[in-house]
């Protein structure tokens, strides 16, 4: 937990800078890049981080083929978006625009993801404190670095220092694990595999996660850059709260498996998502009574559009918290549940953002959809959780007949 939350402190920070000290159009960029990064973590996280970490038997050749493959992958998809980035600074908008931006992005790639992904070797391993090392010098380094640039500095630059600043605690990492796999051979075979574990969670995580952020990129890229900014300054704001959704998704689980019956699990869950959704709505008004000078001390120029998506963003995240204790309950009482949900409400909230945006032609509507499809996601789920199929119900025994004669 202290290495999530350190890992999701990052996150903040560097958003939190970086809307400090950019322009308003230069963070809308800048968040554009970022969320592509996430993105693309996310992905590497859900076909390699959570497959190795269910690895059994000889962990150390585990390790080294995941980092392995996160790094070649990561090279392959940064070469592109580094191609990609090139050509369209020099057709449209130049070196400072997000060609430039997305350019630098293709350059850090492989730091920054290998960086990320030593954290799931070392939880294969057992040795969290390594991680906790990591990713702390992760923090140190990349803080300093960007307070230190001038403000309205270009967001090329602004990527490149953020991950450049991962060098350090990507060598610490390496360090620190060589010990355990050396000796050891990647094995690279497994990952391109049809039917390798990684490929379903990539599923859920394209569904789940990965549509409704590149529903945002693309509401940048084809509608409003300034909308992204905006929901991304707002989001930004809801990190604690991330911290808290994370680490029921990732030790909610195992705590729950280990009631008895599926009423006292869902009674759990219910009580623990009740309280996430309290603890959202006294974030969002805390955030919402700022006054604007605090405002713009954190956000910068992006406080005045972000501000105005705190109620909407504050009632989603709210909702969030009953939906993450629903799905986590799914995931222990009916494993093969989750998908389907996910699925289904995941594209519907897609379908929401665009329509709130569409109909109100500003960021605030496509926030409000946003929070619309949360909610209907977390009824999606409960309603799920407390109607379970018809074969996971006890059926009574079959009384005996008795003997005649």
């Amino acid at each position: 937990m202290l290495d999530q939350a350190a890992s999701s402190l990052t996150n903040i920070a560097v958003l939190v800078i970086a809307a400090r000290d950019s322009t308003v159009h230069g963070f809308a960029t800048f968040s554009m890049v970022y969320l592509t990064f996430t993105v693309l973590l996310g992905l590497n996280m859900a076909y390699v981080g959570q497959a190795v970490v269910l690895t059994r038997g000889d962990t150390g050749a585990a390790c080294r083929s995941a980092v392995s493959f996160t790094a070649l992958a990561a090279t392959a998809v940064g070469a592109l978006l580094a191609a990609v980035g090139a050509v369209t600074a020099v057709v449209t908008d130049g070196w400072a625009g997000p060609g430039g931006a997305f350019l630098a992005l293709g350059l850090v790639l492989p730091l920054v993801l290998v960086q990320d992904g030593l954290r799931y070797a070392f939880s294969t391993l057992r040795r969290p404190g390594l991680a906790l090392a990591a990713d702390s010098l992760r923090l140190v380094c990349a803080v300093p670095a960007l307070l230190l640039l001038p403000r309205h500095t270009a967001p090329g630059l602004l990527v490149a220092v953020w991950g450049l600043s991962a060098v350090p605690a990507l060598l610490l990492g390496l360090r620190l694990l060589w010990p355990h796999v050396r000796g050891a051979r990647a094995d690279l075979l497994p990952y391109v595999r049809r039917g390798h574990l990684g490929q379903r969670f990539v599923v859920e995580f394209a569904v789940g996660n990965a549509s409704s952020q590149l529903a945002v990129l693309g509401l940048g890229l084809f509608a409003a850059p300034l909308a992204v900014g905006a929901l991304r300054g707002a989001t930004t704001l809801f990190g604690p709260l991330n911290v808290l959704f994370n680490s029921v998704n990732a030790f909610g689980p195992p705590l729950l498996g280990r009631l008895r019956g599926r009423r006292a699990t869902a009674r759990a869950a219910a009580v623990l998502g009740l309280a996430l959704c309290a603890v959202g709505l006294a974030w969002g008004l805390v955030l919402y009574a700022l006054p604007d000078s605090v405002g713009r001390q954190l956000l910068g120029a992006t406080w005045q559009s972000a501000s105005a998506l705190l109620p909407a963003s504050g009632a989603q995240y709210a909702v969030m918290g009953l939906g993450t204790c629903a799905l986590v309950t799914l995931r222990v009482l009916s494993p093969r549940a989750t998908l389907s949900v996910q699925v289904v409400f995941s594209l519907l909230s897609v379908v929401l953002m665009l329509g709130g945006y569409l109909l109100s032609g500003s960021a605030l509507g496509a926030a409000w959809g946003l929070a619309a499809g949360s909610a209907l996601k977390a009824v999606a789920a409960w309603t799920r959780v407390a109607r379970p199929r018809a074969e996971e119900r006890p059926t009574a025994a079959p009384v005996p007949a008795v003997p005649t004669g």
